[in-house]
């Protein structure tokens, strides 16, 4: 493994013994290098960011449901939200949050939802792509592929993922149905993604 990422550092969530009188353990957080997480051979609490895409949204004219059920669908990842932002459908708005997430708040999962289809004002797609170094095609093909089961409509999704540093960007669409339906098809494959974005060295293969 690269010293480099073998040094880099990620959040490990460790249940505290309880103590006299204390009814209910508590998790007490801590950095650890990713070397001596795969040493230790436990799970990384994945720090993730969610950024629902929307004018109305951002301006108070429409209730965002969609934000609220991604942070619902990752709890297992296992995921922690650490930021949570509406957006308008702004290129540079959205390229400036992207970069604040992935290399700012060094989220190793950014989600967002809205503006992936054909409309004037869809243009998450396109600020994706001036902010990630790589795209990872597979994850969106699953995702346009799963709902195509549901809809011929999912053929004009633009939706992109791809990675930024060690920071995997996901773009989803904007109703609660699309993400329910995209984010739960690639949801098995997202933490051995994060785990080799962070620099684990195990074989992708399995029996």
């Amino acid at each position: 493994m690269p010293e480099e990422l073998a040094n880099q550092e990620v959040t490990l969530f460790v249940p505290v013994p309880l103590r006299d009188k204390q009814k209910t353990p508590y998790l007490c957080d801590l950095r650890v290098s990713v070397l001596e997480k795969n040493l230790l051979g436990v799970h990384v609490m994945f720090k993730v960011a969610i950024l629902t895409i929307s004018d109305k949204g951002s301006k108070g004219e429409r209730e965002d449901a969609s934000g609220p059920l991604i942070r619902e669908m990752i709890k297992d990842l296992p995921g922690e939200v650490i930021h949570y932002e509406i957006i308008p459908d702004e290129t540079d708005v959205i390229i400036e949050a992207l970069k604040k997430c992935s290399d700012q708040m060094r989220a190793d999962l950014v989600l967002t939802t809205g503006g992936t289809g054909l409309s004037p004002r869809d243009v998450t797609p396109d600020a994706t792509l001036k902010v990630i170094e790589k795209e990872v095609p597979g994850f969106s093909e699953a995702m346009r592929a799963e709902s195509l089961k549901k809809t011929p409509h999912a053929m004009i999704s633009r939706a992109v993922v791809g990675i930024r540093g060690s920071c995997l960007i996901v773009n989803l669409p904007g109703s609660p149905k699309g993400v329910k339906e995209n984010l739960g098809v690639i949801l098995p494959a997202l933490p051995h993604a994060l785990s080799k974005l962070k620099g684990d060295p195990s074989e992708c293969a399995q029996e």
